[in-house]
């Protein structure tokens, strides 16, 4: 069972931003990079374009040591599958784009599948891909605003992305756009199937992890190793059957709200026909905000698929005060009440999983347990065995 004070809390995104941009630029992160650009070895243990670790390794730098300046020109390069980008210390205020989809047939292409970035100092602050789209940006074009989707800072629509010590961010904040009201922003949407991220951090507040899938009769299996994420609303959601091990969720302070709920920390969308939603294990949630002015989760049934059934187990995992104890699940809409979703819990721990009301927190029995386990959600895929 993990302590609620087994490690040091990460850095909050604020916190990020101040020892990032410096004090007097908190909300305007640099393109430049972390460190000196004199700095010895910016790609740490993993080679360089004078010593190549494999002919598909591909280096990134802002300061003009690597194959690309930027993140996107490097995965634009990696025209076959199987390529690796090692990103040197820097934040990288760009969009990024994984996979295309091809107009003719509808399908993924092969271009950019099985790709891996790696934070090369090892330390997810130091590589940082952040911008700063809502949804209800107007796009440059006049063409209308992103919507929830296009305000994503990267989105993966290849199969076998992996991601080791990156930071994915989307630093758009209401306060600096009290006239806009889609305040969804994105920090990644990932739809490939066997999507990995390993001592990865997400930053956003409202829906910054968008676990996703490529269709809705697209099942995608995507694995959170040692993650962390953060946000207020609804901030990891989506119908991936994804599994979260070991991981971080922490709720956000808000000024903007007098009373609770200030929001949601998961909302699945899981197919109907899809058995396998969300599973959080082994995990923590801790908050900012005062106690019991968060909700565990509510359930999504977009407008677009009114058959889902929305999926989430928390198992073996310390909820903080941050939850509301004694009602921790919401409805998104009454039409929909997450009575007659699938939401469970078991073994949880701390003040927020205390059962207070047992109705409003059902559990598993013993043997439903041996079937919430990474292993009977991800299948032959067992993405916690690669080497990191």
């Amino acid at each position: 069972m993990p302590s609620p004070h087994h490690r040091q809390p990460p850095l909050s995104r604020r916190g990020f931003l101040l020892a990032s941009a410096g004090a007097g630029a908190a909300l305007a992160l640099a393109s430049v990079p972390a460190r000196a650009a004199g700095a010895p070895r910016p790609f740490g243990r993993y080679g360089s374009p004078a010593a190549r670790l494999t002919p598909k390794t591909l280096y990134v730098d802002q300061g003009g040591r690597g194959d690309f300046a930027t993140v996107q020109a490097a995965v634009n390069a990696a025209t076959s599958a199987g390529h690796t980008l090692v990103l040197a210390p820097g934040v990288y205020r760009e969009t990024v784009v994984v996979g295309v989809v091809d107009p003719a047939t509808g399908g993924r292409t092969e271009a950019a599948s099985e790709l891996t970035l790696i934070g090369a100092s090892e330390n997810p602050r130091d590589v940082v891909i952040v911008h700063d789209n809502a949804a209800g940006t107007q796009k440059p074009d006049g063409s209308g605003t992103y919507g929830t989707s296009g305000s994503a800072t990267t989105l993966v629509r290849a199969d076998g992305f992996t991601a080791r010590w990156v930071t994915f961010a989307n630093d758009w904040l209401r306060a600096d756009h009290p006239g806009v009201s889609g305040t969804q922003a994105v920090a990644i949407k990932v739809q490939g199937d066997r999507s990995a991220f390993h001592h990865c951090r997400f930053l956003g507040h409202q829906d910054t992890l968008y676990a996703d899938s490529f269709a809705l009769t697209v099942f995608a299996r995507q694995y959170f190793s040692h993650c962390y994420v953060e946000g207020d609303v609804d901030f990891v959601f989506g119908r991936a059957s994804a599994v979260y091990d070991q991981c971080h969720f922490r709720t956000l302070n808000r000024t903007d709200l007098a009373t609770a709920p200030y929001g949601f920390v998961f909302a699945p969308s899981t197919a109907g026909a899809n058995p396998l939603g969300y599973l959080v294990t082994r995990s923590r949630v801790s908050s900012e905000a005062p106690d019991a002015y968060y909700k565990l989760a509510r359930p999504w049934v977009p407008s677009s698929d009114t058959t889902a059934r929305p999926s989430l187990t928390v198992r073996d995992t310390w909820l903080g005060p941050g939850i509301d104890a004694v009602a921790p699940y919401a409805n998104m809409s009454d039409s929909f009440p997450w009575q007659n979703q699938r939401f469970a819990e078991y073994r949880n721990a701390g003040p927020g999983a205390e059962i207070t009301v047992p109705e409003n927190r059902p559990q598993l029995t013993a043997a439903q347990a041996e079937s919430a386990t990474r292993a009977a959600y991800l299948g032959d895929w067992t993405p916690w065995k690669e080497d990191c």
